[in-house]
């Protein structure tokens, strides 16, 4: 996608610095000032002239005098902020740039510990630190000018999903399209491929599913073929008609391709394929006679994580249009689940069996407004790592096992009358 101009290596010293922690003197030292004021007191120490400077000596002897409290990695990084001054002195606000006006004692904490931390991100840091010929800025990225078309698109994205602006800056500085969104991409093509197949051999490309011979397809999910597990995940390639597929279509690739550059195919995989087969087991729970078919459990997995990320996190998205951007997909998604609740309610072609089921989109909100808000919230962070993460894949598993037994004794236990195989 080509190199970026302007940030270049600072932006990512930008992410390292997202939070910083105070250092406080001994208790026998600590004046009787305000919290925020500590670090100025200490530094004034240093500085009886209050020139604003102290020299890189001094600067080493204050870390020397506290090095019991720092993390190693944090006190090598801020020694090589100590090296890259040429001029031999420091500058206060060089440490206020860093972090926050509340919290000046700025010594650098990684959004995860140096164990778990991105070691390209840590790398990026630190040789940001001894160039030493770029400082750390406070303009937003969408000040930036002299953008191509691919580095406004990638802002474009960065603002369209990221809710930080340090994270907006990484993201914007290290994307290389490399590889491109390739899962959201591949799945859509392989959609419209098996739809346009069904279209030529049924000789019908609206409302497929009223075809006789439709629900023949080994793609399907039908109740009485239950036992057959690749059908809990197959189905997303059969759609009910061009309708569907449309509409499915269009909300995967303006919202999974996005989330997919941004946060990548392993998370977006996860968090669409979780939706497909939670869309299906749920329909095996709650509408046991009828069958599925259609990507939207995936798809509604993946918008609506995006949607509530967007609400969580309001006053950080900086997207323009934002409310806009939201009633449309909140507009698309009503009239997709509109269309399957008229479907699965209307008159069936093959009366024995019913139209396909709509609680297939219920199951795919769920997983997005769960396991899918933990994967967008921690962009560049280890997911094992995470409470809330465990937390949800727990109660993901506990619905799956609940699920699968379900399957096995509910519908005999409950002499189910149900359709014919197709």
């Amino acid at each position: 996608m080509g190199e970026h101009p302007s940030p270049g290596p600072a932006v990512a010293a930008c992410a390292e610095a997202e939070r910083i922690e105070e250092l406080e003197p001994e208790a026998e030292e600590r004046p009787p000032a305000a919290p925020e004021d500590h670090w100025k007191v200490l530094f004034d120490q240093f500085d009886p002239g209050n020139t604003g400077y102290i020299s890189t000596g001094k600067f080493r002897s204050l870390l020397e005098s506290h090095s019991s409290k720092l993390d190693p990695h944090k006190r090598e990084v801020l020694l090589a902020l100590a090296d890259s001054h040429a001029d031999g002195q420091i500058c206060y606000q060089d440490f206020v740039n860093l972090g926050s006006t509340e919290t000046p004692i700025l010594i650098l904490r990684p959004t995860v510990c140096p164990a778990q931390m991105s070691n390209k991100r840590s790398n990026s840091f630190r040789q940001a630190i001894l160039q030493g010929n770029r400082r750390l800025c406070s303009k937003a990225l969408l000040e930036e000018k002299g953008l191509n078309l691919s580095q406004r698109l990638i802002r474009h994205v960065a603002y369209e999903t990221l809710p930080r602006e340090i994270d907006r800056k990484w993201y914007y500085d290290s994307y290389t399209c490399c590889p491109p969104p390739w899962f959201m991409i591949t799945v859509t093509l392989l959609e419209v491929a098996f739809f346009l197949y069904n279209g030529v051999s049924l000789d019908q490309f609206v409302l497929q599913v009223t075809h006789p011979r439709y629900l023949k397809n080994t793609l399907v999910y039908h109740p009485q073929l239950r036992a057959q597990a690749w059908r809990y995940l197959t189905y997303i390639f059969m759609h009910a008609g061009i309708e569907h597929l449309g509409l499915n279509v269009v909300l995967q690739l303006l919202v999974g391709v996005p989330l997919e550059m941004v946060h990548g195919a392993t998370r977006i995989g996860l968090v669409y394929v979780a939706g497909v087969v939670a869309g299906s087991l749920a329909v095996s729970v709650a509408d046991m006679t009828a069958p599925v078919v259609g990507s939207s459990g995936g798809v509604y997995a993946l918008v609506s994580a995006h949607l509530a990320n967007i609400v969580m996190n309001w006053s950080g998205m900086k997207c323009q249009f934002k409310l806009l951007r939201m009633a449309v997909a909140l507009i698309c998604m009503s009239m997709e689940f509109g269309r399957a609740v008229w479907l699965r309610f209307h008159p069936s072609a093959y009366p024995p069996c019913p139209h396909p089921s709509f609680v297939a989109h219920l199951g795919g909100v769920a997983v997005g407004i769960t396991l899918g808000v933990v994967v967008l919230r921690n962009y560049e962070q280890r997911l094992q790592d995470q409470s809330l993460w465990w937390i949800f894949v727990t109660m993901y598993t506990v619905f799956v096992l609940f699920a699968v037994f379900w399957n096995i004794f509910a519908y005999s236990l409950l002499d189910l009358k149900l359709p014919p195989p197709p």
